[in-house]
């Protein structure tokens, strides 16, 4: 009996009589007769030409009766001609957009109307064109989709059926002649600078075309390039390490296993009103706040000018003081919270330079482990989440009406810098503000579930233990800190212009220690630590002549600073005209060398000699110091002195005694003569009149002669 193989679809007369199939005539005439009583040869994809020599028919194994299909496919050697499996099949399936997925269940149909009209009696050819007609595909179409799914079980149909030409793995045409234009494109278009497509496939074109390189359309080029490229990667090269982040989702942190005062996270925003300080200054205050990571509540917060350590720790101390020592202390690295009184020792710390001497800050102190933020990375700080609420009810409050700056600098409202708010008012709706902020009800946090945050700290406060500052501890956090050495004779330390001192001070004469102090009253004074963090004791300034308030004197410094700048400004607004610009003229307006007139005469010196220039006026050379000095000694002794006549010789001490004389005239505010001004002035530049005064001020009159 001959057996079907996998690809013996098309059937002779012969070899069905062969086969011996069911319900088929065992000869190839009755093989005939049956194909032109069943019309095989005038139905679309039942019968072909036979190619070759000696022609004849071929039929269709799907034209049979359903006996004898059943028996072909049961004595088969091997598995149809579709070999992918079903797992295959169905996951290329699911991946299909929904139109080609519409396409499958549409040839289901059709195959499962065919598949009914034959079973219930109707010829193959007439089932196949009734279900084509039904479904408004011709017979031919309806017998293409049977091939497809030839030997598969009926409830894996629907993924076999989908078009083919979605399944089809596309190989782009790429000419080889257009890789050299690509991989410039390519280079062109992938860079931080971002510049535009259009750009890029510009220049490109103008390599090719010095290059003889073939090129690609516009929109293919771009089409080519998102081929080839994954956008992640252009993105990562177009826009950095921020791009990059941008592409993935931020850390959801599980903050509901914490309990309060286990953490907290700090952070500087700057207001968008316009604030008055006290001394005249009118700009946008900056808050630092320390927030509680369980519960989200604000706990402490400061206001200044700018974001400063002193404001820092004044927030921390007020928190320390009020709820306790946290466990945990996320800060980003800025200048203010990476400073040392704060956070030296800490192993992770990228600011300041650290030296093996530094004194431990008062984090570690308190025995606060302390985490590092991404730097600009919103995310990873939950206060910044507060901060945009918080702020933007704060600084768009009724009462700051004219005063509000805006959010972004193109986003400046009609009355923008019509007024400022005093201090003393903004710092009393911002205590508002953070107190509304605190006891609003309904946050939809995972730890408040609809209560406020001052419910949900409060409940987790009351059960958890928390760790209370001691006096010890309280100098910690309240002060900042300054490592030095005692004066090697006396002990005394000096601190910001301030002298401090007990008597105890003098038997650590020369060491180093550190000194804690409030930054806010210098003249209170400092306790003073050995350099391995013991309590040494207390010092008293004695001497007083620093600023009360260093955050003062830095903004004292700022605003001569601002002044410089401006001042700065205004020279050059006036000084329109640079000095290199006025030179060059000046090169153009000097007369020409051949123009000058040369003298023709030379009236000759007879019985004379020619005086030479003294060494110190020779051209072209350099006299030594020395020379330099004792020419100018000479030039000053020689000058003219009223009073005094010019043949009598005048000792050192009698020309150090009379500028003396001089000087006290012109201290006393009594005339002094054009001459004496002249000679005093350059008299007292020269190295015996230091000398004599030096030796004046160590010995007294005597020490002059």
């Amino acid at each position: 009996m001959t057996r079907l193989e996998p690809d013996k679809l098309w059937w002779t007369p012969d070899e069905l009589a062969a086969a011996r199939l069911p319900d088929m005539p065992g000869s190839k005439r009755g093989i005939n007769m049956l194909a032109e009583r069943l019309h095989w040869r005038n139905t679309p994809g039942c019968a072909r030409k036979r190619p070759g020599r000696g022609g004849g028919w071929e039929y269709y194994w799907s034209a049979l009766p359903m006996a004898a299909r059943r028996k072909l496919l049961a004595d088969a050697d091997e598995e149809p001609a579709e070999t992918r499996d079903r797992g295959t099949a169905w996951s290329e399936f699911d991946a299909l957009p929904e139109a080609a997925k519409q396409k499958a269940r549409t040839r289901l149909i059709a195959l499962q109307l065919a598949e009914q009209l034959y079973r219930s009696g109707c010829t193959h050819l007439d089932a196949m064109s009734e279900a084509g007609r039904q479904c408004g595909v011709s017979g031919r179409s309806v017998y293409n989709w049977a091939q497809l799914v030839e030997g598969v079980a009926e409830e894996d149909w629907l993924a076999y059926l989908a078009p083919r030409n979605r399944l089809a793995d596309r190989k782009m045409t790429t000419k080889k002649c257009t890789r050299a234009f690509m991989e410039h494109l390519k280079s062109l278009y992938l860079r931080l600078e971002q510049p535009t497509f259009r750009q890029c496939y510009r220049t490109a074109c103008k390599l090719a075309a010095a290059e003889g390189w073939d090129t690609l359309k516009e929109r293919t080029a771009f089409r080519r390039l998102e081929a080839e490229v994954p956008r992640v990667t252009r993105v990562f090269a177009r826009e950095g390490e921020k791009g990059l982040q941008r592409c993935f989702p931020a850390q959801i942190r599980d903050r509901s296993s914490m309990v309060a005062m286990e953490g907290v996270n700090a952070d500087c925003h700057k207001i968008d009103i316009f604030v008055s300080w006290p001394d005249g200054t009118i700009n946008r205050p900056q808050i630092v706040a320390f927030q509680d990571l369980y519960s989200g509540k604000i706990l402490s917060w400061r206001v200044d000018h700018d974001p400063n350590k002193v404001m820092v720790m004044a927030a921390l101390g007020e928190l320390v003081e009020n709820f306790g020592i946290p466990r945990h202390c996320l800060f980003d690295n800025g200048r203010e919270f990476a400073n040392k009184w704060m956070t030296a020792g800490t192993p992770t710390r990228f600011r300041f330079k650290v030296r093996d001497d530094d004194p431990l800050g008062v984090l570690p102190l308190l025995g606060v482990q302390v985490h590092w933020a991404t730097p600009a990375h919103g995310q990873a700080k939950p206060i910044e989440r507060a901060f945009r609420d918080l702020a933007s009810d704060i600084a768009k409050d009724p009462r700051f009406a004219g005063a509000y700056v805006g959010n972004r600098p193109d986003a400046k409202p009609e009355n923008y810098g019509s007024r400022a708010i005093p201090v003393e008012t903004f710092l009393k709706v911002l205590d508002e503000g953070i107190i509304e902020h605190n006891a609003r009800d309904g946050r939809l946090s995972h730890t408040a579930n609809g209560r406020s945050f001052d419910a949900t700290f409060a409940e987790s406060y009351a059960t958890v233990p928390i760790r209370k500052a001691t006096d010890e501890q309280r100098r910690l956090w309240m002060m900042g800190q300054h490592a030095g050495h005692l004066h090697r004779d006396n002990g005394q330390m000096r601190l910001y212009g301030n002298h401090y001192y007990s008597d105890w001070m003098s038997q650590k004469a020369g060491e180093k220690v550190i000194a804690r102090f409030d930054p806010e009253d210098l003249h209170g004074g400092v306790h003073i630590y050995a350099n391995d963090g013991a309590y040494l004791g207390f010092a008293e300034c004695r001497q007083k002549r620093g600023f009360f308030d260093i955050t003062a004197a830095k903004e004292d410094a700022r605003r001569k600073s601002r002044i410089r700048k401006a001042q700065k400004q205004l020279v050059d607004a006036h000084r329109s005209v640079s000095v290199e610009k006025i030179a060059r003229d000046l090169d153009h307006l000097a007369p020409d060398a051949s123009d000058r007139i040369e003298a023709r005469v030379v009236s000759p010196s007879f019985g004379r000699k020619a005086a030479s220039l003294p060494q110190s006026r020779r051209r072209y050379e350099t006299p030594d110091d020395a020379e330099l000095e004792a020419a100018r000694e000479a030039m000053i002794v020689s000058l003219p002195r009223s009073g005094h006549s010019n043949e009598i010789e005048e000792t050192p001490a009698d020309r150090f005694r009379r500028a003396q004389a001089i000087l006290a005239k012109s201290e006393a505010g009594q005339p002094v003569g054009k001459d004496e001004a002249i000679w005093v002035r350059g008299y007292r530049e020269t190295s015996e009149y230091q000398g004599l005064l030096h030796m004046q001020e160590s010995f007294g009159q005597d020490g002059v002669g």
